[in-house]
């Protein structure tokens, strides 16, 4: 982890995405994560669940005024580094947040939040075309799982072989660069990192292990950090992967459902 001087502030990334209720994704994972990482993580609240190990029991998402004196309180005094953004719940909230951070000069992290671990939807059906359209064009990064993909372009891939044909139609939409994650297909999970020319494949180990609530959140907010501290895209997306899989491996049970990654795991180690 880069260290950084007592007294001297470490690099900064803002998250604007859903509070998880039970700690284990949204904002919640995106601050435990970045803090983890070595960064200072400030947050832009879009959305509240009620959630806990089970599922998704409810959301309200807040009034895009909210959303945007949130943002320009931020970015206006602290700024930021890096941004992330995951749960916008509706197109309001996806247009505006992508007019702000059409402004901003730092890398923006786009995580295509559309349902949840549980199956549970998390973005309204107009906002879809909003994510595509309005909020992808502004992505440095875009970090989409297969089920997003589908939603977003309506290619579906079902073995590792299609993984770069859905980059490229994600590509098109105009992020500068795609990372589909193939965690979902059976076999090595391999993510498929793409930005219209180059293309890197990560693999990890699998994990049997079921508590993996907050991957998503959590993996983008890693690379988010990783930006912020200066590293390059491939780079930034190789230690997030090294990280987000350490904590699969030591996501721990909570609840009567599924347990979170555990976000501290490398600091236990450290």
């Amino acid at each position: 982890m880069t260290s950084h001087q007592p007294g001297q502030a470490p690099p900064l990334v803002l998250t604007v995405a859903g509070s998880d209720s039970g700690g284990g994704a949204g904002i919640q994972a995106d601050l435990k994560a970045m803090l983890a990482n070595g960064v200072h993580g400030m947050s832009v609240i879009a959305a509240v669940t009620a959630q806990n190990s089970l599922g998704v029991q409810g959301y309200w998402e807040l009034p895009p005024e909210a959303v945007r004196a949130q943002l320009d309180s931020v970015l206006g005094d602290i700024g930021a580094d890096a941004v992330k953004t995951g749960m916008l719940a509706s197109k309001a909230l996806v247009e505006l947040v992508a007019e702000v951070l059409a402004g901003v000069s730092a890398p923006v992290v786009v995580d295509p939040v559309g349902v949840s671990k549980h199956g549970d939807s998390l973005l309204a059906q107009d906002a879809v075309e909003a994510v595509r359209t309005r909020l992808l064009p502004v992505a440095t990064v875009v970090t989409p799982n297969l089920f997003e993909v589908e939603q977003l372009t309506g290619v579906k891939v079902v073995d590792e072989s299609g993984m770069r044909g859905a980059a490229e139609a994600v590509k098109e939409l105009g992020p500068q660069w795609v990372l589909v994650k193939g965690g979902h297909l059976p076999g090595e999970p391999a993510d498929l990192l793409f930005d219209g020319t180059s293309e890197y494949r990560f693999t990890a180990e699998r994990h049997d292990n079921r508590h993996t609530h907050g991957t998503g959140c959590t993996l983008a907010s890693a690379i988010a950090s990783n930006l912020a501290k200066g590293e390059s895209v491939p780079e930034a997306v190789e230690k997030a992967k090294r990280y987000v899989t350490g904590a699969i491996a030591a996501g721990f049970p909570l609840g009567a459902g599924i347990g979170p990654v555990d976000h501290a795991w490398n600091l236990h180690h450290a």
